[in-house]
């Protein structure tokens, strides 16, 4: 067994960042094709919408989300990751490290 002393703020920030990113990615296509959806049924005549009916900047905006998700993930993600690691450290001196079995 291993116990951590410190954790390196960017090396958690870096992966913290990748994670976040790829769940921004998920969750970008999600609501991406959510709003393709959408749209595709008020031009359908099967929804009603408060906009004008067709394929128009809402799904425009929506794809746009596949890139602004992933990077404000991303960049959410790093600032997560130097907070948990210092937030880490600091608490050490009280607890103790964690044990790791490899």
């Amino acid at each position: 067994m291993a116990e951590t002393r410190t954790i390196g703020p960017f090396s958690l920030a870096k992966f913290q960042a990748v994670l976040f990113a790829l769940l921004g990615l998920l969750a970008g296509l999600l609501y991406a094709f959510g709003g393709l959806i959408f749209d595709v049924l008020v031009s359908g005549g099967w929804m009603t919408s408060l906009s004008t009916t067709g394929v128009g900047g809402g799904t425009a905006l929506a794809f746009l989300a596949i890139i602004g998700m992933p990077l404000l993930g991303g960049a959410c993600g790093f600032v997560v990751g130097i907070v948990e690691a210092a937030l880490y450290n600091v608490s050490l001196r009280w607890w103790g490290g964690m044990t790791l079995e490899a």
